[in-house]
């Protein structure tokens, strides 16, 4: 769903899903929509890179049940990646140990695609948000995810994370 306080903008649905493997996850996000109309990150060499955030991307929030901390994955179109470990809600941020992040585009004029394989430790079952944040050619942002709580679009908030990711999805 897009965040109620954001504009309507050249994308109309954002669909996301998600699997466990036995060697961490795969993903998929899909922006569906005029994507002529958003800033598309430029290709770059797959390294762990901070602020992805600051324009288009996708985020993975994995919170195993029951425990305060989570891992928080960003992904960015451009092939980039980084992920971070917080031991309670933006409490003790630091870099998240990965094995691998593999990232796939695919885009048209009306749709960009994001196959994403990540190797890491994630502990099952999890509790799992998939949030996608969309930047309009340097005009506005828009906010997705499959929830949200009061107040400003904030993806570390457990409301985000309405998806239940079981030990018999493992691969």
């Amino acid at each position: 769903m897009l965040h109620r306080e954001c504009d309507l903008g050249p994308i109309r649905a954002v669909t996301a899903d998600i699997r466990a493997t036995a060697t961490g996850c795969e993903a998929k996000f899909r922006l569906d929509g005029q994507i002529g109309g958003i800033v598309v990150p430029e290709p770059a060499p797959s390294a762990r890179t901070d602020e992805l955030w600051k324009t288009t991307c996708f985020e993975i929030f994995w919170q195993p049940i029951g425990e305060a901390g989570y891992r928080e994955f960003n992904l960015s179109p451009s092939g980039q990646w980084a992920a971070y470990d917080f031991d309670a809600f933006r409490e003790g941020m630091r870099d998240a140990p990965v094995d691998a992040i593999a990232l796939a585009l695919a885009q048209t004029e009306s749709e960009l695609i994001l196959d994403v394989t990540i190797v890491a430790d994630l502990a099952v079952p999890a509790q799992v948000a998939l949030n996608a944040i969309v930047e309009h050619s340097g005009v506005s942002v828009q906010y997705w995810a499959l929830a949200f709580g009061p107040g400003k679009p904030d993806f570390h908030s457990e409301a985000t994370r309405q998806l239940i990711v079981d030990v018999d999805q493992a691969g």
